[in-house]
């Protein structure tokens, strides 16, 4: 799988001005990845499909950041969203996830209301950041489910939140993706209005349960997500450190005698940015390897461990911003221009930690586990 990635990442490098231009990734970009198998890597193996690790997701997705980082994210966002194939009736999820060019979409967050009805929902709402949409097959949104009784509640008594599934041509999608970073993910806004969703096709990952028992549907499903941002994060602030690289063994700055690559400062904050990139991904694939260690020995996973994960996917994101900025600033005057990918990979990366799974309310939620304190963990 990793070397699938490099190779497609590979390809990937000369395409990004394209992409960004198209503000949605090309068909033959999007072949590329449904060819390499990117698109559904947590689809279980009863369907076909990889059950990939989380490290092994981890590694695919960086390293196919490496060469573009919007093209990294809509695998991502799809790779993560096929993990709903663990929770759906047998036959719902074959005919969802079992093709091998099956991509998913949506956004968990309930910007929109569900009503019961006879043989299913009946369902209203708008998300924003639908990346992936334009090609995607099946789309999904978060709505807040109101039954005979009112509205519905999760066990942790909280309103449950359940995920509806819809092919994509019944959504309306709204061109609203004109944005500083990640341009070419097409993440625009998705609207249904009185949508009839069957019973079958609803997912609560936080009420029920996974109908598969392998180990990575034992594994939080946030941060799983949180694991995929992370994953892109990393492989466009390693894109950012190979620029650099190559710009200052050749360039002279202006008024300056010596190359960018023989200057001490540019020596001291290249070996900085390879320390603190490298220890973030350590830290988060040692939390990774930790959790699915339990996830496979049939236990329950820590609360603790669980907010070590976040906590690691949070500050991976974080560093991989910084370690962007710093290799942009070495650039000079040469990193402004469109041809110059450091400028990309600073927009992009910075695009990366506004995402709420590496947000700052994750360090708060997990620094309340760590502090001891009452914390309603069921985003965690």
């Amino acid at each position: 799988m990793l070397a699938r990635a490099r190779a497609a990442a590979a390809a990937l490098r000369g395409e990004s001005e394209r992409i960004e231009q198209a503000r949605t990734l090309p068909p033959d970009v999007v072949e590329r990845l449904v060819a390499g198998g990117f698109v559904r890597l947590c689809v279980p193996r009863s369907l076909g499909g990889p059950e990939a690790h989380p490290s092994a997701l981890l590694d695919a997705l960086e390293a196919l950041a490496v060469g573009d980082g919007s093209a990294a994210w809509c695998a991502m966002i799809a790779s993560t969203s096929s993990v709903l194939a663990a929770y759906l009736a047998p036959d719902v999820a074959r005919r969802v996830y079992g093709p091998a060019d099956a991509i998913s979409g949506g956004v968990f967050a309930p910007r929109g209301v569900a009503r019961r009805v006879p043989g299913g929902f009946r369902a209203s709402g708008r998300w924003a950041f639908g990346s992936g949409c334009r090609h995607a097959q099946w789309l999904m949104g978060g709505c807040f489910v109101d039954g005979d009784d009112g509205r519905e509640r999760a066990p942790g008594g909280g309103p449950d939140i359940r995920l509806l599934l819809f092919p994509s041509e019944q959504a309306q999608i709204h061109d609203t993706w004109h944005v500083v970073g990640l341009a070419g993910t097409g993440s625009h806004d998705l609207e249904i209005r009185d949508l009839f969703v069957p019973e079958g096709y609803d997912v609560s990952i936080v009420a029920d349960q996974p109908r598969e028992a392998g180990a990575l549907y034992a594994f939080p499903v946030f941060g799983l997500l949180a694991v995929g941002v992370a994953a892109v994060g990393l492989g466009i602030a390693r894109r950012s450190i190979e620029e650099l690289v190559g710009l200052a063994v050749e360039k002279t700055p202006a008024l300056g005698r010596r190359r960018l690559a023989e200057r001490s400062a540019t020596q001291a904050r290249v070996a900085e940015a390879e320390a603190a990139l490298g220890g973030a991904r350590a830290l988060l694939r040692e939390a990774i390897d930790e959790a699915f260690a339990c996830a496979e020995a049939g236990g329950a996973i820590p609360l603790a461990l669980r907010a070590r994960v976040r906590i690691a996917a949070t500050a991976a994101a974080r560093t991989a911003a910084h370690v962007a900025t710093s290799m942009y600033e070495l650039g000079g005057g040469s990193s402004i221009y469109r041809a110059s990918a450091l400028q990309r990979c600073l927009r992009d990366a910075h695009v990366v930690t506004q995402h709420a799974m590496v947000a700052e309310g994750t360090l708060e939620l997990a620094g309340r586990v760590l502090l001891g304190l009452d914390t309603d963990a069921s985003q965690l």
